[in-house]
């Protein structure tokens, strides 16, 4: 897209207002929802970060951090819980919360503000001795932050995948606030993190290629030490931020995006939260999928000859038919519908190793047909699927939703949610699904908390193997 001088000089501007109002909004508390909805997605994200942390490449990368460790300032949320220096404890939680594609996600844009901002935080939090109430309030504004940069430079196309554009930038916004740095340098760290933005893929994703998940792991390196830098003044300019998006990456500009109703539209209200371990742009055709598994009865998924797949311009990018990893995979329509038939689900099950050669599934995959959803309508309806069965003598079956369960739309109620965390994350520490969630529920005793006693108290009873230990 090419450069629009007056886009320019109004990105340059707007930035510098937003990273004044969040200096002054990460030292107020938040207003109840904000609160309960930033505290809900720590919680989330926890629990995707122990998930991906059981995984063996996640262990062993992690086993790697720790050889690097030159102190023990913050906790790993792995098995025995080590200790490592914040940023290899940072950047070993960002290897795990996105593998199996259970974190939460920003709705209205492509963006995981959590998965950007929660590692860095959680060590700068333990590091900095914050309570969690300061904790809480800090990833609020940064994924305020985040979003806001996200929906102000998108991506006309699927060609930059977010976790790259995005994870050095939010990063850095979490490390610069929880120092609780001034303005000008928040923006020379924003700035100085957005130059060191990589050139990733999407598709390398759909692919199958797991540096993806190592995006969410440097991110928090490049941020950090971004906010090192910006102490002595060695970041971008106000006009990086857009110079980096619009003519590097090749984004649009919409840059009043960056303050529009800033204080009184947050974007953790509008995230979402996934109980399918799968790229999002296929959970409407997974759940059409469950819709339609439930009214089988007597009848066998063996009779069904072909499935149809309607879905909209991002479940018609997944089209991998035989993924070679698990995070092709997850982002595949074809093996997130087959294993869903397969398993009877769509949880992190449904998405191991042994489903990649799994013969039922990978026959089912076979079946599926991708084509396109007629008349997309707007949010929240702008993800649909249509799913149809085709049998062995004639009969069709379908079932369509038009928008997935777990959006600000439909949301998740507390108990799946918890229940959810429970799953994902009670093997390995027994103790942590309950105190979290008495952070979601406003636990004055627990918000008063220093962020680094929380930590010791989900973790106590920690079992004590692990790769990574």
């Amino acid at each position: 897209m090419a450069k629009i001088p007056a886009d320019r000089k109004r990105s340059a501007e707007l930035c510098r207002e937003l990273t004044e109002w969040a200096t002054v909004a990460v030292t107020k508390p938040l207003p109840a929802p904000v609160r309960r909805r930033a505290s809900l997605i720590l919680a989330d994200d926890l629990g995707a970060i122990i998930a991906g942390s059981q995984e063996d490449q996640v262990a062993q990368a992690q086993a790697i951090l720790a050889r690097s460790s030159i102190g023990q300032d913050a906790t790993v949320f792995a098995k025995a819980a080590p200790r490592l220096d914040r940023y290899q404890a940072a950047s070993a939680n960002g290897m795990a919360i996105t593998w199996c594609e259970l974190d939460e996600g920003f709705r209205n844009a492509s963006c995981h503000g959590g998965a950007y901002t929660i590692p860095t935080l959680l060590s700068e939090a333990e590091t900095r001795n914050l309570s969690v109430s300061e904790l809480v309030q800090t990833l609020a504004v940064a994924y305020e932050l985040t979003t806001r940069f996200a929906l102000a430079y998108p991506f006309p196309r699927f060609n930059v995948h977010p976790h790259a554009a995005f994870a050095t930038l939010g990063a850095a916004v979490a490390s610069s606030l929880a120092r609780r740095q001034d303005a000008k340098t928040l923006l020379t760290a924003i700035t100085g993190a957005a130059s060191m933005t990589f050139a990733g893929p999407f598709d390398t994703a759909v692919e199958g290629a797991l540096v993806r998940n190592a995006w969410t792991s440097i991110g928090p390196t490049i941020g950090m030490r971004s906010a090192d830098f910006a102490e002595v003044g060695i970041g971008g300019r106000a006009e990086t931020i857009y110079d980096v998006f619009v003519d590097c990456l090749g984004t649009n500009a919409r840059v009043e995006a960056l303050t529009e109703a800033l204080g009184e539209r947050w974007s953790v209200a509008s995230g979402y939260h996934k109980v399918y371990a799968c790229c999002g742009y296929a959970h409407s055709a997974v759940q059409a999928t469950l819709e339609l598994s439930e009214r089988l009865g007597k009848r066998s998924i063996d009779d069904v000859t072909n499935v149809i797949v309607e879905t909209s311009p991002g479940g018609l990018a997944l089209t991998t038919v035989e993924p070679e990893t698990v995070l092709a995979a997850k982002f595949s329509v074809p093996h997130s519908i087959a294993a869903t038939m397969v398993v009877g689900n769509a949880g992190r099950r449904a998405f191991t190793e042994s489903t990649l050669d799994d013969v039922a599934i990978a026959d089912m995959r076979r079946r599926v047909k991708l084509v396109p959803y007629p008349n997309l309508k707007a949010w929240p309806n702008d993800r649909p699927a249509r799913v149809t069965w085709k049998f062995r003598d004639g009969e069709e079956w379908s079932a369509v939703c038009e928008s997935a369960r777990g959006g600000a739309d439909q949301p998740f109620d507390d108990a799946t949610l918890l229940l959810k965390l429970r799953d994902n994350a009670a093997e390995v520490f027994p103790n942590l699904p309950d105190l979290a969630w008495k952070i979601v529920d406003g636990d004055s005793e627990v918000l008063g908390l220093p962020w680094r006693d929380a930590v010791a108290g989900m973790v106590a009873g920690a079992k004590q193997t692990g790769v990574a230990a």
